[in-house]
């Protein structure tokens, strides 16, 4: 498929490691992609679901100790330790070369290795990237195949250059004592061994779009990002975009396909998704930010998707899908997971693929008793998603009015509040946080600090990452306005007071409002919160303007108790927090002092 000695030299080195029986290049065609669905039928590797119910749609079970992402095993190799971060694991480059290549030593022996080249961003677009990878394994293809944009025009458009991600891929004995997800950002490197789990071996996913590519940002002067993208349009037809980033958990699919409140889609309002997980963001010639989401599909969670929830997910589904560690309902050979309805299968395979009682399921032991584990997964196209923007495919990207960061807290931070400016909005991202929760392991409402959604996945020093904020701020003349939202502040009793999902929209309306300068707000020690008349709420029975004016405070006492935790986890980061931030910091206890 090419004559790029670049490409040819490192894929025979790799060859030269694994020892494959054959190698096969994977050129994006149909024809390609249903012989290697029907040779993972024929081994057990992949289940074909009910055709007419789920057209091309399969089930997948990895093995039961590799199920997750593992952040533990996760390393960031750079040749100082330090531009790593404290946050990163790391292992000197040299080190983790030697160790992981007795791993590799002969792991493809009897197996063909498959070679993926693929594209993040439209292929030719500005934004775009290439990569590579190799692996032994067809699940990894056909997800890739969904994810990234794959195919000879990928390696039509690099051409000569030696300018593409290697990744190398083995799933060799899924040993969880001996698994390595590894990144060499001074080298364009990925390595994973012992995983098949997709969040550990998709390599176009974490690990390039946003481990390597925030490290590729900061270099080349743009940002690789932990946020959805999603357009809203008006009944003018006028279509603005916000990004968004939040910790796991708290609602980010649900916010990037979110259905509009009956209030709304009655007066002609829509909202398009562009991206549910990652954007990549550049200055445009206009002075703006523009943002694409380098994907091709969704890797989305699948125990708690139903058609309340995210009914545009779960028609995503429907055809052209894989399911990992789902239920597999044996009298309709269908799928189904915890909270998708009502009526769990009677006759079903849990996701270990053993024989499932639904009456014995316990909140309590949902790995050992649910049909579906808590984290599978379904790898849907995007282009299935009834609310797909028609500007997934550009090539300029679309023009961000605001950034938005959230967290999950109970009483401190409020239902939304605007930041001063670009260096008070990068504050506001660095101290995101979320509090565990009851279905957490461990203590109820711990602090968990997670800036612009990035702990596992900076691919350098978060200090220097907070520092790159900065310093893009200003690269921008027309920068987009930056909020912090929280959908889930509660009352004495633990219920959350914002009914959420589409009614999130209200909040949305009052940040483009904003923007715009159609409204006011009301100064606080912590940025500008809206006059509680002004977020709409007609139509919703429980929340009055009491209720809102209760979302709306800030409890200075909670705030200052916050920034002695604040303070700690920047120590935790280490130096290179920028001097900027402690101002902010700074700022924000005078303020609440006053």
């Amino acid at each position: 498929m090419t004559t790029n000695k670049h490409v040819l030299s490192w894929i025979e080195e790799m060859s030269s490691l694994v020892s494959p029986e054959k190698i096969v290049w994977i050129d994006g065609s149909e024809e390609q992609a249903n012989d290697l669905r029907a040779q993972a039928c024929a081994t057990g590797e992949l289940v074909a679901l009910n055709q007419e119910e789920y057209p091309n749609c399969y089930l997948h079970r990895t093995a039961i100790n590799d199920v997750a992402r593992v952040e533990n095993r996760t390393f960031i190799c750079t040749r100082n330790k330090e531009d790593a971060g404290t946050i990163n694991h790391w292992m000197d480059p040299t080190e983790c070369y030697a160790k992981l290549s007795k791993l590799y030593k002969n792991s493809y022996r009897g197996k063909t290795m498959y070679v993926i080249p693929y594209s993040m961003g439209v292929v030719g677009s500005d934004f775009a990237k290439i990569g590579i990878e190799l692996t032994d394994s067809i699940y990894v293809v056909l997800n890739m195949l969904i994810m990234t944009r794959v195919g000879k025009n990928v390696i039509d458009a690099l051409g000569d250059s030696a300018d593409f991600v290697k990744g190398l891929h083995a799933v060799a004995d899924c040993d969880e004592e001996n698994r390595y997800i590894c990144h060499f950002p001074e080298d364009n490197t990925i390595w994973s061994v012992n995983s098949g789990y997709g969040g550990n071996v998709l390599l176009g996913k974490k690990c390039f779009a946003l481990r390597i590519a925030s490290y590729l940002g900061r270099k080349e002067g743009w940002m690789a990002e932990h946020m959805l993208i999603l357009g809203l349009e008006n009944p003018q037809g006028e279509v603005q975009y916000i990004a968004a980033a939040f910790p796991s958990a708290c609602g980010k699919t649900n916010l990037a396909m979110l259905i509009p409140p009956e209030i709304y889609k009655k007066a002609g309002y829509k909202v398009w998704t562009v991206g549910d997980d990652i954007a990549w963001i550049r200055v445009g010639e206009d002075g703006r930010l523009y943002a694409v989401n380098p994907e091709n599909g969704f890797f989305g969670v699948a125990p708690g998707t139903n058609e309340h929830s995210n009914y545009n997910a779960l028609m995503t589904t429907k055809r052209d899908c894989i399911f990992t560690n789902v239920c597999h309902d044996l009298d309709n050979n269908t799928v189904w997971w915890e909270d998708l309805n009502d009526n769990p299968p009677t006759n079903a395979l849990n996701w270990r693929g053993e024989k499932w009682d639904y009456k014995a399921y316990n909140k309590a032991d949902k790995v050992g008793t649910a049909g579906a584990h808590p984290n599978s997964r379904f790898t849907a196209k995007a282009e299935n998603c009834p609310c797909i923007s028609s500007e997934f495919n550009s090539l300029k990207g679309v023009p961000l009015t605001a950034i938005i960061f959230g967290g999950r807290r109970a009483k401190t931070a409020p239902l939304v509040y605007q930041s001063r400016d670009w260096q008070h909005g990068t504050f506001v991202g660095s101290i995101m946080a979320s509090e565990t929760t009851a279905a957490a392991a461990g203590k109820v409402g711990v602090v968990r600090r997670d800036p612009m959604a990035m702990r596992p996945f900076v691919g350098y020093d978060m200090g220097d990452y907070f520092e790159h904020w900065l310093n893009m701020g200003k690269k921008i003349a027309n920068p987009p306005k930056i909020f912090h939202v929280n959908w889930f502040r509660t009352d004495d009793a633990g219920h959350f007071i914002w009914p959420g999902f589409g009614d999130n929209m209200r909040v949305l309306m009052w940040i483009l409002a904003r923007c715009a300068g159609e409204v006011e707000a009301v100064e606080t020690p912590i940025g500008f919160v809206p006059k509680a008349e002004d977020i709409n709420i007609e139509g919703l029975a429980d929340v009055n303007l009491d209720t809102v004016r209760d979302l709306l405070t800030v409890d200075k006492k909670s705030w200052l108790e916050d920034v002695e935790n604040i303070k700690e986890f920047y120590a935790q980061i280490g130096g290179r927090v920028p001097a900027a931030l402690y101002d902010e910091l700074a700022t924000l206890e005078a303020n609440l002092n006053k």
